[in-house]
């Protein structure tokens, strides 16, 4: 029984509280009570930690979209994440445009110029597929998992601290008012003096005032630890920043990691879809008995333009032989280029120019003529004209 006499008496007195904080916020939203502004700098860590949680949560979404693009699989990794199990391991894009491709050549053969190349494009979307996992891999352990550790923790703490001293605040103002009131009433009652009844209670408020003050003191300290707790929890966001700094680092060397494996592979693709040999211009369907690496794109565009043109196409071959050789040559270009350096020149797709070759240059290059500019231009990008 004297339990439940507790709880009542707790619940009762919880009640209280819940309904006076109400009744105060009430009249300070219209403007019929006074509300304790908590310091500058409170405020401005406040401020500081709110702006903080906005945008991590706005880079930390944004990121995941980055990252995985597909939202029905987000939500799938998500859910698995809150039943605390692993999600089953899925093909990725590049993977499975890989796998596609590599099927695709397999059936035209491997010995046909666009089966091989097919393959050899396929396997570096392949590596390209698990470059991009890794990085996903790695940006969700060192980017990602941080951010996340700082909203559903360091800044829920901050939050619940925060809504606390929130409450202390209105328990303060509450104190206050409760004061206010009963030294003005003390003073309307001070000066009745005419009668004993207005004697009483002049006494009843004297005690009211006594109870006030005493309760003001006791909701100014509880106030004063509570923001004092909050400010110390405030203080560590500049903490939080410099650590989600070390995590932006390893987040871009994470990126600089996959776009320079990327682009290490299709520079290599690029060099093995070049070295194609010459029978595969002349007939698209021959079968090699040698496996050759893969057939040139712009070549294959190439003979298409010389059908309906009329020019004739110069294979890789004739322009080793032009090398070797100490004539010029027209040449149309297919593709625009635009030069490196000053040693190069720009090139603007179907002009022609004339070209020839330098003792000692690149195998790759020839040096190119237009007008009074001249500069090295790039085999694969031309298309000699008999």
């Amino acid at each position: 029984m004297n339990i439940m006499d507790f709880n009542v008496k707790k619940l009762a007195a919880d009640a209280g509280t819940f309904l006076s904080r109400a009744v105060q916020f009430t009249e300070e939203k219209l403007g019929q009570a006074e509300k304790t502004e908590l310091d500058a700098h409170l405020e401005n860590l406040l401020s500081k930690a709110e702006c903080t949680k906005i945008w991590t949560e706005k880079i930390m979404k944004q990121t995941e979209v980055l990252l995985q693009p597909n939202p029905n699989a987000r939500i799938e990794e998500f859910v698995y994440e809150k039943l605390d199990r692993k999600a089953p391991s899925r093909i990725n894009n590049p993977e499975l445009l890989g796998q596609y491709m590599i099927d695709a050549g397999t059936e035209f053969g491997p010995g046909t110029a666009y089966g091989n190349a097919l393959i050899k494009c396929g396997e570096t979307q392949k590596r390209i597929g698990t470059a991009d996992r890794e990085l996903i891999q790695t940006s969700a352990l060192n980017f990602l998992t941080p951010l996340r550790n700082f909203i559903e923790g360091d800044y829920k703490t901050i939050a619940k601290e925060r809504k606390l001293l929130q409450n202390k605040r209105l328990d303060l103002d509450a104190a206050k008012t409760r004061l206010k009131k009963a030294k003005a009433a003390e003073t309307r009652n001070s000066q009745l003096n005419s009668a004993r009844l207005e004697g009483d209670n002049i006494m009843i408020w004297a005690e009211e005032v006594t109870k006030s003050e005493q309760e003001l003191r006791i909701t100014q300290s509880e106030f004063d630890r509570q923001a004092e707790i909050t400010r110390l929890l405030l203080e560590g966001i500049s903490s939080t920043h410099a650590h989600h700094l070390r995590c932006l680092n390893d987040f871009v060397e994470a990126q600089m990691t996959y776009y320079a494996q990327c682009y290490q592979y299709m520079l290599d693709l690029q060099k093995q879809l070049g070295s194609f040999p010459s029978n595969y211009l002349s007939n698209n369907n021959q079968t090699s008995l040698t496996p050759v690496p893969s057939v040139l794109p712009n070549a294959i565009g190439s003979s298409a333009m010389a059908s309906t043109s009329g020019l004739a196409i110069t294979s890789p071959s004739n322009l080793s032989d032009l090398k070797e050789c100490s004539g010029s040559r027209k040449a149309r270009v297919l593709y625009d280029y635009d030069a490196a350096n000053s040693t190069e020149l720009s090139l603007l797709a179907d002009e022609v120019i004339t070209v020839f070759s330098v003792v000692g240059m690149d195998s790759d290059w020839l040096m190119g003529e237009r007008g009074n500019q001249k500069g090295k231009v790039p085999i694969t990008y031309l298309e000699l004209l008999n």
